[in-house]
């Protein structure tokens, strides 16, 4: 009886791949990425670790740089400032509604103006493009924008701040890019075979595998209208309709210190303490909610802005 010689168990992959050994000068290279990336890294997170600890540090704290890293004597006294001006809660509700609102708005239209001009079967589509990347190229100007909403009766009115604004052609590439690069043309194809219509197709085809755009379109449009200021000014005029950016930059002003009306040097600095106390937690206050939500659609994000602006 001939007897079978037994295979050896096989070494496990990670024991037989063998090592790579790096050169020296691969080393430096990698260490030298290294030191850069954390540098950037400092540079980028230590003015926001700053702001943050300014703001809960005391107004004599602030004014005489003794914040560094850390809160110096502790304090709500900034954020109990801004939260005690009931025009900031106002500010708070209509940039909310510009949020959501508005960013529901834009992305709506940008999706319906994207997926036609992404068919081959759509004809005008280049021509319509070029007409688009014409007019982000040569607007119009702020005095003919301003006489063409205030002729639609938009000023003094959130509307106004949504629905001049409701398409930004920028986006409108980046999705028709993501649109047509991205749906294969065999999924339109089998769908008309089964008879759907385009509005079918864009509902039950296009959008549940365009999520990663989608929530490309809504960060920037939701950061675009957070961050609301110069359109608000120019076409608002009732204070209740302000959103938070005038919100807060009215109360800038209204803290700001007048040397002339002022004799004693101390009352003077601490004014002066209390508005740079002030203005570190206004920023955390208007930058908390987008900092709050970027978390949750960052890898949307990167995975839209890169199919969407890159590819093809």
């Amino acid at each position: 009886m001939v007897k079978t010689q037994q295979r050896a168990p096989k070494a496990p992959e990670a024991a037989v791949r063998k090592k790579v050994n790096q050169s020296t000068g691969d080393r430096v290279f990698m260490g030298l990425i290294y030191t850069f990336l954390i540098i950037a890294l400092v540079l980028v997170l230590y003015p926001l670790i700053y702001v943050v600890s300014s703001s809960f540090s005391s107004a004599h704290a602030v004014i005489s740089g003794q914040v560094w890293l850390f809160p110096v004597e502790p304090t709500l006294d900034g954020y109990l400032r801004v939260f005690k001006n009931g025009s900031v809660l106002t500010g708070f509700k209509n940039s909310f509604i510009l949020l959501f609102v508005g960013t529901s708005i834009n992305v709506v239209m940008t999706i319906l103006a994207a997926y036609p001009m992404s068919r081959r079967t759509f004809g005008a589509g280049r021509l319509i493009m070029r007409l688009f990347v014409f007019c982000m190229i040569f607007s119009g100007g702020l005095i003919p924008m301003y006489i063409v909403v205030n002729s639609l009766h938009l000023t003094d009115s959130l509307w106004g701040l949504m629905l001049p604004n409701a398409l930004t052609v920028y986006y409108v590439i980046i999705a028709r890019t993501f649109f047509s690069t991205t749906i294969p043309e065999e999924l339109y194809e089998s769908a008309y075979l089964d008879g759907c219509q385009d509005f079918r197709i864009l509902f039950s085809i296009v959008l549940p595998l365009s999520k990663a755009v989608i929530a490309v379109l809504a960060l920037m449009y939701g950061i675009q209208h957070w961050n609301s200021y110069f359109n608000s000014l120019i076409y608002l005029k009732s204070q209740e309709l302000y959103p938070l950016q005038l919100v807060l930059r009215n109360i800038l002003i209204q803290n700001s210190v007048d040397i002339s009306s002022v004799a004693d040097m101390k009352t003077m600095l601490e004014m002066e303490g209390m508005r740079d106390l002030l203005k570190y937690a206004l920023i955390v206050v208007s930058s908390l909610p987008i900092l709050a939500v970027y978390p949750f659609v960052q890898k949307y994000f990167v995975k839209g802005m890169m199919l969407g602006a890159v590819k093809g």
